[in-house]
């Protein structure tokens, strides 16, 4: 029997908060019921009714050689058939180790954890852990994850204490964190410069990815270099996004920039759980058992995880690979803006390699505040008429949208002609 969208969004609204296992899945900032995915390959998702989506969110980016590709495919079945979990060290996450300390321009150890947020917890308890210094330094519009430190609004300036974002989280922990503006250059090096005998940590997403899809000002990410090395801070990059995807070796590879930390997520599992965080050698060695900071975890680095990962990597290598995805990624954005000026829409893109956002307003967004100023309400009315259309873009204004190697120009052809009469659905309100 044939399932509906509607019939199953109530039945796990009746289990499941919101009738989701992660918000925005829930459609709540673009309006109507999520459909639920019956399968996916390469740049299509099908749903249970039986439709077709060209897919830009790509399991939120780590489906960068597409979905279901056959090799990582392969390399789950020859493993899975030993075990799924042992509990115990096994060959393939030492080569996980290898591989990601050789791409990563500033991993010299690496740790296996199973989600992004598991990551951006553990560097931040290791970053505290070695400096034994409190504050952690974050920006508006960064996501890392739904720890509690990371769970804060911004204040009203650089200096001004974070209040909670969700119940919860308590009032010491958002005291300890101090949130910026993305961009912002006189506001780090002011509050470096009050506080930065107290900060452990900055964390950033090199290019914002939970904002859109903000990119850094020339310099600035260097600017933030100097000023925690000057401080004594550690540098962390949340490249749970940005790595792998915007170049081989990340954002710090594209920007030249190399932190102390980085974080990773699931494009090192091809799409499964899986997550890792890596970096200096001397701060790697305070992590238990080498050292006094604890963390752990059963599942860490499992077999299964780790196959579909190093298979993802072994894609990704290929020469010309990111090439090839960045001219695709082109293609895309420079067809949506034509086709928003076709309809007398305001529109523009951002762009790097194969990640990209799109905005309702003059020109991109260069911080969180001109984010927000965009035209939601136009998001939600193109949103719609594009998913009508069978392509599938995050269901928030505030979300990147990633391409993969399986985009190719019949895919990216229909897109923009979809939207086209996306737009005029738009420009007609």
């Amino acid at each position: 029997m044939t399932q509906s969208n509607r019939d199953l969004f109530s039945r796990a609204g009746e289990r499941m908060p919101g009738g989701v296992n992660s918000p925005v899945r829930a459609f709540k900032s673009v309006g109507g019921d999520p459909f639920f995915a019956q399968r996916a390959e390469g740049a299509y998702l099908w749903d249970v009714e039986g439709k077709r989506y060209i897919d830009y969110i790509g399991s939120w980016g780590p489906m960068i050689a597409g979905h279901a590709h056959p090799e990582v495919l392969e390399a789950v079945r020859a493993v899975m058939g030993n075990g799924l979990s042992f509990g115990v060290p096994n060959a393939l996450e030492v080569e996980m180790a290898e591989a990601l300390c050789r791409i990563v321009p500033s991993c010299e150890m690496v740790r296996m954890v199973n989600s992004g947020t598991e990551a951006t917890l553990s560097a931040i308890r290791l970053a505290r852990g070695a400096t034994g210094r409190p504050r952690i330094v974050k920006f508006e519009g960064c996501y890392h994850g739904h720890g509690d430190s990371f769970l804060v609004k911004a204040g009203s300036g650089a200096l001004t204490l974070g209040v909670p974002d969700s119940p919860g989280v308590p009032k010491a922990l958002a005291d300890l964190t101090s949130t910026l503006p993305y961009n912002d250059f006189e506001a780090a090096t002011q509050l470096f410069s009050e506080v930065g005998g107290e900060i452990a940590a900055l964390i950033v997403e090199p290019i914002v990815g939970n904002a859109n899809c903000i990119l850094p000002h020339e310099g600035y990410l260097q600017h933030l270099r100097q000023l925690c090395e000057r401080h004594g801070a550690v540098l962390i990059f949340d490249e749970v996004m940005t790595g792998f995807r915007v170049a081989l070796g990340g954002a710090q590879e594209r920007y030249g920039v190399r932190p102390d930390l980085s974080t990773f997520g699931k494009i090192i599992g091809g799409g499964m759980p899986v997550g890792a965080y890596g970096g200096k050698a001397e701060l790697m060695r305070q992590v238990a058992p080498s050292g006094p900071i604890y963390q752990a975890g059963t599942l860490s680095g499992n077999p299964v995880a780790m196959a579909a990962g190093l298979a993802t990597l072994k894609l990704i290598q290929a020469p010309g690979f990111h090439q090839r995805l960045e001219a695709a990624t082109h293609r895309l954005c420079d067809g949506l803006e034509a086709a928003a000026r076709e309809a007398g829409v305001t529109f523009s893109t951002s762009r790097s390699c194969a990640m990209f956002g799109m905005y309702f307003r003059e020109s991109p967004a260069t911080s969180f505040a001109e984010a927000v100023g965009s035209d939601v309400a136009a998001f939600r009315r193109f949103f719609h008429a594009m998913l009508e259309e069978g392509v599938y873009v995050a269901p928030s204004a505030f979300e990147a949208g990633f391409l993969s190697s399986a985009h190719g120009e019949d895919e990216i052809a229909a897109t923009v002609e979809a939207a086209r009469r996306a737009f005029a659905k738009v420009a007609a309100g």
